[in-house]
Formats: structure tokens, sequence, C-alpha cells
């Protein structure tokens, strides 16, 4: 039995170092390396995935310095639909246009960060002091300062489950270990819930490569629908897209990489999507 068991995990360890040799011949075959469809490894540190420098209005020699914006912390207290679309951040770098003025007025980081706001039984601190040398700013406007922030990510995600390249964010939720919340009181809309459409299956452009089971209820307690249709993904009435989806579009950043690539689970880990292939690609 034991020697069945081992020659089985030897033709599954075959068959991910097959999959993973044939995705660099057909990457490689005939394209420039800027045409490889294989992602860049996200940054060593998962602490560092996600993480946003906010520099826009605040690098001036009288301004107090650049944000740092960890996504790791936010998204284990908020749903991404919650922050993107009722809150209104952009998805995409200097698209949002935060100032201290917009904060003080309740808008982008003071819609939380107000002073007032209770978050998981916590006053969260108010936003763009007028005191620029104020600690308070210090836990924010953070580049190249020590000692400032108050949430460390290893002791902080401890006891989350674990992936292979970080916190796994979906069990985490499942799990109870967090409860992102999707409602703000003053800034999100009631509304009766959207219903959400049934899952399915993308077929893969080659036929070594396995189908993506896609997960309608998954993906719809972090994003909604709104934050997914149909800015990055057009509508359809029923069932997959009836468009065209590459690892080329998705490793540029549209479909799937709009969150893939910069937030959520790294595309290097391609069993995530497609069952039985390599757990990462480095």
């Amino acid at each position: 039995m034991l020697t069945c068991l081992n020659r089985k995990r030897a033709r599954r360890n075959k068959g991910g170092l097959l999959l993973v040799l044939i995705c660099v011949i057909v990457g490689l075959a005939g394209t420039s390396p800027a045409q490889i469809y294989l992602p860049e490894p996200p940054p060593a540190q998962p602490s560092d995935y996600g993480k946003v420098i906010i520099d826009t209005y605040s690098t001036g020699p009288n301004g107090p310095g650049a944000v740092v914006f960890d996504h790791w912390l936010h998204r284990s207290k908020f749903t991404c639909r919650l922050c993107h679309v009722d809150v209104g951040f952009g998805m995409k770098a200097k698209s949002t246009g935060i100032r201290a003025a917009t904060n003080r007025q309740g808008f982008h980081c003071g819609a939380c960060h107000d002073g007032k706001r209770v978050i998981d039984g916590k006053v969260v601190f108010a936003s763009c002091s007028d005191d620029v040398n104020s600690k308070q700013c210090a836990r924010c406007h953070s580049v190249g300062k020590t000692g400032v922030r108050e949430y460390e990510y290893k002791k902080f995600t401890a006891k989350f489950p674990k992936s292979n390249y970080g916190v796994n964010w979906e069990a985490a939720e499942s799990s109870g270990h967090i409860r992102p919340i999707d409602f703000l009181e003053g800034v999100s809309v009631k509304r009766e819930a959207m219903k959400r459409q049934e899952n399915f299956s993308i077929k893969a452009g080659y036929s070594w490569v396995h189908p993506i089971e896609f997960s309608h209820e998954k993906h719809t307690v972090w994003n909604g629908c709104e934050l997914c249709h149909p800015e990055i993904f057009p509508t359809v009435k029923s069932g997959g897209p009836t468009y065209s989806i590459t690892m080329f579009e998705n490793i540029q950043g549209r479909y799937c990489g709009a969150c893939h690539a910069k937030v959520a689970f790294p595309l290097n880990n391609c069993r995530r999507c497609h069952p039985r292939a390599p757990a990462w690609v480095p």
C-alpha cells in the first residue's frame, strides 16, 4: 500500500513539473520577454504584498511624508466592496485624489478615521491632524520611520490560516478568524442584496490545463457584484463569460489580474484556480 501511494505521489509531482515546463516552453516559443505568460514573483515578504505608498501631495519640504497603506490590515476588517464602492477608493494608483482636506471632510480615509467611529469596539483615530509633527500623523505617514505603526504583520496574523504565500484570507473569513464589515453607517446605502449568480467553469486555452471552477459565492463575500461588474468583467446574462480571458491579460492587470496581480492571492498560486496544477510557479 505504501509503495502504491508513493508511486501516485511521484506521478502527481511529475505531472506538476511537466505542466510548469510546458508553460515555460509555450510562453517562450516565438515570443519576446514581454510576452511570456508567467507572472512576476510577488514580494518576498507577504506583508509587502498589496502595500500602497501614497505620496501625491504629502512629500513636499513641509509635508509629513508619504503614507503607507497596508491592505492586509484593512482587509481583515472590511470587505473590498465597502472601500472601493461605498467609500470610493479607485482601483488604480493615484486615481482617487486623496488629500488632507477630503479626509477631514469625511471622505476617503476620513470615512472611518474621524476620531468618532467605533470599529471592533475601538475608536478609530482621526486622520490628518493640523499638527504635522504629531505621532498620530506618523502612524500613516510612516515611510522611512520605525516604531510608529501600531500593528505588525506577523503578530497580527499569527493565528490566521496560512497558504503557501501568507494568509489564506478566504479561509480566515470562512473560519471566523475575521469578519469583514460590509456596511458603514452614514456612508453605505441599505439595499436589498442582489441575487448571486451560479458558479461556473471557465475552459482553459490549452487542453493540458484544467478548467477553472469559478465561485461566485466566494467572490461576492468580498466584492459583492458591483465591484467586478461591469467595469472589470462585462456582464453576461448567465453562465460564464462569452469573451476571452487569457493569462497574458491577467498578468497585465486586466480581468482576474485586477485583484490577483496586486492584492488577492498572487497569480503564481496556480492551484487555487486550476485544480491539479502546480501549487506555485516561481
